[in-house]
C-alpha cells in the first residue's frame, strides 16, 4: 500500500514535468544535432583571450564543432547546408559557464522562507529547478556547477536535462553541502527540535573526521559530480554564527583525502581569512566566495592553484536587501550588511596579484537569469573584458575538468554556442541580451 502511494505521487510529478516540458521544447526539436549546421558568424572569438576572427563559418556535425572556415560558407563539400543560420550581424562566442549556481532554490523574504520551509517539499524544488535551469539556459549559459541543493534535487534535474526531456545547462552538481552540526548549510538551524526531521548521511551534518568521510563518501554513492563544504559560516543561515571557520584542519583534510581518492574535488564556500586559509592548506579546488582573504591566503592561493569562485553577484544582492526592514531576520541582516560590500574589493585585490579567477555568481541568491550582470562587476574590479570571458569559458571549464569538452569552440568540442550584437570585450553589458543559444549543437534560441 505504501508502495503503490509512492508510485502515484511519482506518476503525478512525471505527468506535471511532462507538461512542462511541452512549453519549453528546444526550437531545433524538429531536427536532430546529428545533423550538418552552419553559423555565418560577422565576428567570432572561439577561443578566448586569443584574437577574434571576422567573417567567418562555423561548422557543426553532429552536435559538435567541426571546423571554422574563411568567409560565409552555405556549401560543404559541394553540397548544399541545409541549416545555415545567419550571424553576420552578431558576435560569437562560447557558451559560458557558471561555477557556483543553485538551480533549484531562489532568495526569498524571510515570511516567505519559513512558509515554505514548514509547507513545502524537495518535489515544490525540483520543480522550480525546471524553470530556473531553462532561464539560465537563455541567458547564455550553457554549463553550470550546482553548489549545493536539497536532497536530490538537482542530481534529478541534472539526468533529466542531459537525457533531453527538459531544456537547461549541462550540470555538475555537489548536492547538500557537507557542514558541521548547527553551520552554514545546516537547513534545521532556528527549527524546533520536535519538527526537526531524521537524516541519513547523504544529507546529514557531520563532525570529527569519520564523519566527514562518510558524508563525502555518500553524497558520492547518490551520484554527486564534485563536493561543496561550508569551511566558514555564511550570511543566509538562520544563526549568529558568524562566517568564520567551522570545520577543524583535521576535518577539512579528511574530506578532501575521502573526495580526491573517489575522484571528486572539493569547492569550499568560505568567508573568513582563517577559513579560507584552512581549506587551502587540505587541499580543496576552489575558494567560493573569498570575501576575507588577506595576503597570506593569497600566497596560499598562488601555492596550491586552487581557482577563486568571486561571487559578486551575490554580495550585491545581500547587500541591497539587508536594507529593507523585512527581507532578512536581524542575525542574518547583519552578516549581509558586512559581508555584501567587501566581496568584489576582495576579488580585485586577488586578480591583482594573479590568482586564478573561475567565473561564478552564486545565483539563487540572486536571480537566475542574472548571471552576466557578475562580468560588470568584475570588470568594475579590474578584470579585463577578455579576462572576464576567460573566467567564463577556458578557467571555468578548467574548474570543472571538462576543458576537453567546452570552454572554447575548436575542433571536435560540444557545439555550445552563444552570440549577441554588439562586441563585449568593448562592452560587457550586451552579455545580458543574448540573441542566439545552442548547446551540444542543438538550437534553443535563435535572433528575432
Amino acid at each position: 500500500m505504501q508502495l503503490s502511494s509512492k508510485l502515484t505521487v511519482a506518476g503525478s510529478g512525471l505527468v506535471l514535468l511532462s507538461l512542462l516540458c511541452l512549453t519549453t521544447a528546444p526550437i531545433a526539436a524538429s531536427r536532430s544535432a546529428e545533423e550538418l549546421s552552419v553559423l555565418q558568424c560577422g565576428a567570432l572569438l572561439s577561443v578566448p583571450g586569443k584574437a577574434v576572427q571576422h567573417n567567418v563559418t562555423l561548422v557543426i556535425r553532429n552536435g559538435r564543432v567541426e571546423a571554422v572556415l574563411e568567409g560565409f560558407v552555405d556549401r560543404i563539400d559541394g553540397q548544399h547546408v541545409e541549416h545555415v543560420v545567419d550571424l553576420r550581424e552578431h558576435f560569437v562566442l562560447p557558451g559560458f559557464i557558471d561555477c557556483h549556481t543553485h538551480l533549484t532554490g531562489q532568495s526569498v523574504p524571510v515570511a516567505e522562507r519559513i512558509r515554505r520551509t514548514l509547507s513545502e517539499t524537495h518535489a515544490h524544488a525540483a520543480i522550480d529547478g525546471v524553470v530556473y535551469a531553462k532561464r539560465t539556459l537563455m541567458a547564455g549559459f550553457t554549463t553550470v556547477r550546482n553548489v549545493g541543493s536539497g536532497g536530490s534535487t538537482a542530481i534529478a534535474l541534472r539526468d533529466r536535462i542531459r537525457s533531453g526531456m527538459i531544456p537547461g545547462p549541462r550540470m555538475l552538481v555537489a548536492g547538500p553541502a557537507v557542514t558541521v552540526t548547527g553551520g552554514h548549510g545546516d537547513w534545521t538551524n532556528s527549527i524546533s527540535p520536535v519538527l526537526r526531521p531524521a537524516q541519513g548521511p547523504e544529507t546529514a551534518t557531520a563532525d570529527g573526521p569519520s564523519e566527514v568521510r562518510k558524508a563525502v563518501r555518500a553524497r558520492i554513492r547518490e551520484g554527486v559530480d564534485l563536493i561543496k563544504i561550508t569551511a566558514t559560516g555564511g550570511v543566509l543561515s538562520m544563526t549568529a554564527a558568524g562566517v568564520a571557520q567551522q570545520f577543524f584542519a583535521d576535518e577539512l583534510e579528511a574530506i578532501v583525502e575521502a573526495a580526491n581518492r573517489m575522484g571528486r574535488k572539493v569547492a569550499a564556500h568560505a568567508h573568513g581569512a582563517d577559513g579560507i586559509k584552512a581549506a587551502l592548506r587540505a587541499g580543496v579546488s576552489s575558494i567560493e566566495h573569498g570575501t576575507y582573504l588577506d595576503d597570506e591566503a593569497i600566497e596560499l592561493f598562488l601555492q596550491t592553484g586552487a581557482y577563486l569562485v568571486p561571487t559578486i553577484h551575490a554580495g550585491k544582492y545581500v547587500e541591497a536587501k539587508a536594507k529593507l526592514p523585512d527581507y532578512y531576520p536581524p542575525e542574518i541582516r547583519l552578516k549581509a550588511a558586512a559581508v555584501g560590500p567587501v566581496i568584489q574589493g576582495a576579488f580585485g585585490r586577488a586578480h591583482a596579484r594573479g590568482v586564478k579567477i573561475a567565473f561564478g555568481t552564486d545565483v539563487g541568491v540572486g536571480a537566475h537569469g542574472t548571471n552576466a550582470l557578475e562580468f560588470i562587476y568584475m570588470n568594475e574590479a579590474g578584470m579585463s573584458p577578455s579576462d572576464c570571458l576567460v573566467s567564463a569559458t577556458i578557467n571555468a571549464a578548467e574548474l570543472c575538468g571538462i576543458l576537453d569538452e567546452v570552454g572554447t569552440l575548436e575542433a571536435g568540442k560540444a557545439a555550445d554556442v552563444i552570440a549577441v550584437r554588439g562586441d563585449p570585450l568593448a562592452d560587457l553589458t550586451v552579455l545580458q541580451y543574448i540573441e542566439l543559444v545552442m548547446k551540444n549543437g542543438v538550437l534553443y534560441r535563435t535572433p528575432e
